[in-house]
């Protein structure tokens, strides 16, 4: 399978004043390009997983018979692909809440406060590039953990429901190193809460 970038659900400008037109411009054209060439590239290399899902090859990447390097080039740019594709969607100019969402995350964290005062925290904290991320961890169960790079947590065997993107592309033009800020203010693009 042939990877393509997805196309926004909004213009690049939608999501201002919280996140700018020419981040969202660049993080999209150019990051997330970057990852789709090198994945597509890599999977070249690998007809027999042409029909295999990106999130069940991250899944199992482990017993993938592929090279240590090819596996990695994998886990980080196959990360990009699956992250990004995510993000876009979780965000929009309108909030569309989930109420069933809403309802699981007061009841694992207390509250939606609660889980944003975690969630909020995590990705603050995290060292380096990479993400905050809500999942469920194959038992139904919710979680808040941040992961380095572009590393996914199908690698985990969870599913991302809901990522932040806290490397320094996703911010900088407008935030420059004030990456609280940032977080602080992504909760407002945030449609699904």
């Amino acid at each position: 399978m042939k990877y393509s970038l997805p196309k926004l659900p909004y213009a690049y400008d939608a999501l201002e004043p919280h996140i700018d037109a020419k981040t969202m411009e660049i993080h999209h054209t150019k990051h997330h390009q970057a990852y789709i060439d090198k994945l597509n590239a890599v999977l070249e290399k690998y007809p027999k997983l042409a029909d295999a899902g990106l999130s069940d090859l991250m899944r199992g990447l482990e017993k993938l018979d592929m090279s240590p390097p090819d596996r990695k080039i994998l886990q980080n740019h196959g990360g990009g692909y699956l992250n990004h594709s995510l993000f876009w969607t979780i965000m929009g100019p309108q909030k569309e809440p989930d109420k069933n969402l809403i309802s699981r995350i007061s009841q694992t964290f207390g509250s939606v406060a609660a889980f944003t005062e975690k969630f909020t925290e995590t990705a603050t904290n995290h060292f380096g590039s990479g993400w905050a991320w809500l999942v469920d961890d194959g038992t139904g169960k919710l979680d808040v953990y941040s992961l380095p790079n572009q590393d996914s947590p199908y690698l985990r065997g969870h599913t991302p429901v809901l990522g932040l993107d806290v490397w320094e592309h996703a911010y900088y033009l407008k935030y420059q190193n004030r990456r609280a800020e940032y977080i602080k203010s992504w909760w407002n693009v945030l449609k699904l809460l």
